[in-house]
């Protein structure tokens, strides 16, 4: 086991980490920050399982972000290829494997509520959770980073390919948001990272 992965979870998750990684003999690469995802996994054409978590995450996110795909592999090994990719069988492994990290001595106690509340019924990214994902936005180093939820009406902002929106109104879960450019409407998640203009 690379001591570098380990030097990226909190230090009290080491040895469960380990003991698990140990277990299921899964390649694990450590990748520079990808704007769409925080990891991935997949077999490759080896017969060779790979998950790749990104480097930028705080230690907290990056736990979560490897079981979260340590438990694509190990749904994948246990019911087959066939399953859909965050569907029940994803989901109940999920919390399985996350449940002996849910303790005070791994998690800063804010986050705990949160993370049991998420792991009810997980979803495909806890980007989507609202709550845990500015909860973990705190735990981040500083940046200049603003989510979608928190840009106010009519205020500019711009993506990392520096295309630049107006916020709109807010729909059920998602904000209207017009490129400005182009004048088309997108719809974006409210932990959509944005950086501010105006």
């Amino acid at each position: 086991m690379s001591v570098q992965l380990l030097d990226f979870i909190p230090k009290t998750a080491q040895l469960q980490v380990e003991a698990l990684l140990t277990k299921d003999n899964l390649v694990i690469k450590v990748k520079k920050e990808r704007k769409t995802k925080h990891g991935d996994y997949r077999q490759l054409s080896n017969g060779k399982h790979q998950i790749t978590v990104n480097s930028n995450l705080n230690p907290y996110r990056f736990l979560i972000t490897l079981i979260h795909e340590i438990a694509h592999f190990e749904a994948y090994n246990n019911y087959g290829r066939f399953i859909k990719p965050h569907g029940k069988e994803w989901k109940m492994t999920f919390q399985h494997l996350m449940l002996p990290f849910l303790r005070p001595e791994i998690f800063p106690n804010e986050l705990l509520p949160l993370l049991a509340k998420h792991f009810k019924n997980p979803k495909a990214s806890s980007d989507t959770d609202e709550h845990l994902a500015l909860a973990l936005k705190q735990l981040d180093e500083p940046n200049d980073k603003t989510y979608v939820f928190e840009v106010l009406l009519n205020q500019r902002f711009k993506l990392y390919n520096d295309r630049v929106f107006i916020r709109g109104k807010k729909r059920r879960k998602r904000f209207e948001c017009i490129e400005e450019k182009t004048g088309k409407l997108y719809l974006f998640n409210p932990n959509a990272e944005v950086k501010l203009l105006d």
